[in-house]
């Protein structure tokens, strides 16, 4: 009779899933001694637990399927906790499991005791407790089918022994648990309503998101039918801004003035799949149209005039018969015609600036799209990495941009480029990662080493938190704590085994791109950014002024002038220049 991890991994199999992601631990023998035994689904060992969770996001974020990753008891399945989190507001459907204490001994305060079920409960649509071999399968069944029509992340904690205990077989081993399909729209009275406003609005915005994935086509035709500059939030520009004759570009902290301009002076704004949660970046007079497939999303950003709960795809299909297509085009001319400007001056700063050090952090970005591969994966770290990914990356309809863009975590760009390796081998995966963020999690680097992936890290090391240091500015503090001493991280891949460079200078950027680009293993490009490059958001508040200006005051009187110098010299003498 074979045992419960048996019939566990056989039902995993069954539904599609390939790979676990994790770290080997007591706990955990009785399930990886299952995945060594069945020889046809693969353990994808990582250094630590909380990269297995980012590398499962990553992996169910691209495929579109149930990913798995797998923690030891206690202090294991703790550092499952940040990717989980991130998994689970990116919208992801990732398995969790947590191995646990012996169940005879939870509540005595047991060695490496924690309580999983509690502590997973925040960032899971299902989480819970295996109590007996007898009721583990319905456990799983559940816990699996939760992940796959909620598209979240499902925990299913297991006392270490219960895998060995031996079960009878189930139906459960016999039926995949693969995502429903559904036409979901709102009703007719409701489509009525929406229509009406928007044919008669001279002004109309749309607002896209990540839920207009898949339905490219049916947006562009929506834009064409109402004039509408289109704006996307960052999670929506894999899908939105390649071949859009409508787009206007990002909204938001790291969006564009342009962006900012045609939603803030719409008579309508046309939410589509988006829950952007930037109170200040929505317009303050418009009507608002929301549609989303979650009905509590609807009016949590901005009040919302008509409420339509459906997917982008078939809400649109339903709306458009009943659009009068418009001729007026003044507002969308303007958008446009701003949009023009905007990237004009965006794209002038992605470049060799005379030979100038540190290196541009926007030439960076802007080098690196040019020479990846048109169907690469961009993994962002959070920080100034995802700034220049979300200005300088063109999206063409294969390439992805997957990053920590709600959980808003350091050290996600290399583990979730370990997930997006993992699953798809011949592909070029480059991550964007922050010197803070890859020392955080610097251990991975040997995990592309031991699992054989040629991830691409390109690190923008400017030796500071620098994100960290733009936000003290802008609230007028000092710098402080954000100092980053940091190693040659090029020569420490080297002597890993890894490709490694080091960059200093402007003129020698492309080659060693190029270089590791086209080399077959990992790669490290480690490159000297400015430190003092602001990201200046599309709109500065008086208060963002006032912040700047207490900033400059105090820095000078903190005997720290040269702080200033280096900050004006990187960002007004540069464009004074250009």
């Amino acid at each position: 009779m074979a045992t419960v991890a048996d019939h566990l991994i056989s039902a995993l199999k069954i539904s599609g899933v390939q790979r676990v992601y994790g770290l080997p631990g007591d706990s955990l023998n009785g399930f990886t001694d299952a995945i060594r035994r069945a020889g046809d689904i693969a353990w994808e060992h990582v250094r630590h637990e909380e990269s297995a969770a980012f590398a499962a996001a990553a992996d169910a974020a691209l495929t579109g399927q149930l990913a798995v990753c797998a923690g030891s008891c206690g202090p294991g399945n703790l550092h499952l906790i940040n990717g989980l989190f991130d998994a689970q507001r990116s919208r992801v459907p990732v398995l969790a499991i947590a191995a646990h204490i012996p169940a005879a001994e939870i509540g005595s305060q047991y060695f490496q005791e924690t309580n999983p079920t509690a502590l997973f409960r925040d960032c899971s649509v299902y989480c819970e407790l295996v109590t007996a071999a007898e009721n583990a399968p319905r456990i799983f069944e559940m816990a699996m089918r939760a992940a796959v029509e909620e598209n979240g992340v499902a925990v299913v904690v297991v006392p270490g022994e219960i895998f060995l205990h031996r079960a009878e077989v189930s139906q459960w081993q016999t039926r995949a648990i693969t995502p429903t399909r559904s036409v979901l729209r709102p009703d007719d009275e409701s489509l009525r309503r929406a229509a009406d406003i928007l044919n008669d609005a001279q002004a109309v915005t749309i607002l896209g998101g990540a839920g207009a994935a898949g339905c490219h086509d049916e947006l562009i035709a929506l834009a064409a039918t109402l004039n509408a500059p289109i704006v996307h939030a960052l999670r929506g520009k894999e899908f939105i801004e390649y071949d859009n004759p409508y787009d206007v570009g990002l909204t938001g902290l790291l969006g564009f003035p342009s962006g900012y301009k045609a939603i803030k002076e719409a008579e309508v704004l046309l939410m589509l799949g988006t829950d952007f949660p930037y109170r200040q970046f929505y317009p303050d007079h418009a009507t608002v149209i929301q549609v989303d497939v979650r009905g509590r999303n609807l009016g949590r950003r901005t009040p919302v005039d008509v409420p339509l709960l459906g997917t982008v795809r078939d809400t649109v299909a339903a709306l458009m018969p009943r659009l009068r297509p418009k001729t007026e085009r003044a507002h969308l001319d303007r958008a446009l015609k701003h949009y023009r400007r905007t990237r004009q001056s965006l794209d002038s700063l992605a470049v060799n600036d005379r030979d100038r050090t540190p290196i541009r952090p926007e030439y960076v970005a802007g080098l690196a799209d040019r020479l990846a591969a048109d169907d690469a994966v961009f993994t962002v770290d959070v920080g100034s990495p995802v700034v220049w990914a979300a200005r300088y990356l063109t999206m063409n309809g294969r390439r992805r941009m997957i990053g920590s863009f709600n959980h808003g975590t350091m050290a996600c760009a290399l583990p979730l480029a370990i997930g997006a390796q993992t699953a798809f081998r011949g592909r070029q995966v480059v991550a964007f990662a922050g010197d803070g963020g890859l020392a955080m999690l610097f251990g991975e680097l040997i995990t592309l080493i031991q699992n054989q992936l040629p991830v691409k890290v390109i690190v923008f090391n400017n030796s500071s938190l620098n994100f960290v240091e733009l936000e003290m500015k802008a609230a007028g503090i000092v710098n402080f704590g954000t100092e980053l001493v940091n190693p040659d991280f090029g020569a420490v891949a080297h002597a890993m085994g890894i490709f490694g460079r080091r960059v200093e200078h402007p003129g020698d950027l492309e080659q060693a791109l190029t270089e590791a680009f086209a080399h077959p293993g990992p790669a490290v490009v480690d490159v000297h950014t400015a430190r003092q490059e602001l990201s200046i958001p599309p709109t500065i508040t008086a208060e963002q002024a006032k912040g700047f200006s207490l900033f400059a005051i105090r820095t000078i009187l903190a005997g720290r002038g040269e702080e200033l110098l280096d900050l004006i010299t990187t960002n007004v003498a540069r464009r004074i220049l250009d």
